[in-house]
């Protein structure tokens, strides 16, 4: 039985042909070479089929020996052990997501309305809340409104941009449009 040792070794991929190529693979084992083979087949080091027979043989092997050989040629870490910084060109602003944005605002406005409606407030002479109330929600009525179009604003730009980038547009899925 392998120790700790042999197990960690063997993940970050030293002495994956030699020391541990006796050794049964695990269901685990097969996986990351599986991860390996797709990352280098994203990054175009291998072809279709290359993809296809090297992942059947991942399937059929029995040893991390056999395992070892079909990504020994591949200098490539699989997709889920890199760091999202990867993933975007360098230089490159990351994608701002405009849905916590509207969430937080949403729910910022809703208890600003709460607060000016539950509680009791005195009214004056005329029965009316107090100008401070009246100012408050007006006041975040109008900076709702504001982020909701710098919001929506960003969404559209990200949209056109992406059209303008030689991204086909999304089509819509036969039936989705309900009609």
């Amino acid at each position: 039985m392998a120790g700790p040792g042999v197990e960690m070794a063997a993940a970050d991929g030293r002495g994956r042909g030699e020391f541990r190529g006796e050794f049964r693979a695990s269901h685990a084992d097969r996986e990351q070479v599986i991860g390996t083979l797709k990352a280098a087949f994203v990054e175009g080091m291998l072809s279709k089929d290359e993809f296809d027979q090297r992942v059947g043989q991942a399937f059929g092997s029995r040893t991390c020996a056999e395992l070892a050989v079909l990504t020994a040629d591949l200098r490539v870490e699989p997709v889920a052990a890199r760091s999202p910084e990867l993933a975007r060109p360098r230089g490159e602003r990351p994608v701002l997501r405009p849905g916590p944005v509207l969430a937080a605002a949403t729910a910022l406005y809703a208890s600003v309305w709460a607060f000016a409606v539950v509680p009791p407030w005195p009214l004056d002479s005329e029965g009316d809340p107090p100008r401070g109330i009246i100012l408050l929600v007006f006041s975040t009525t109008l900076i709702y409104l504001f982020v909701l179009a710098i919001a929506v604003g960003n969404m559209i730009a990200d949209r056109i941009q992406k059209r303008a980038d030689g991204r086909p547009p999304r089509r819509p899925v036969p039936g989705e449009s309900g009609q």
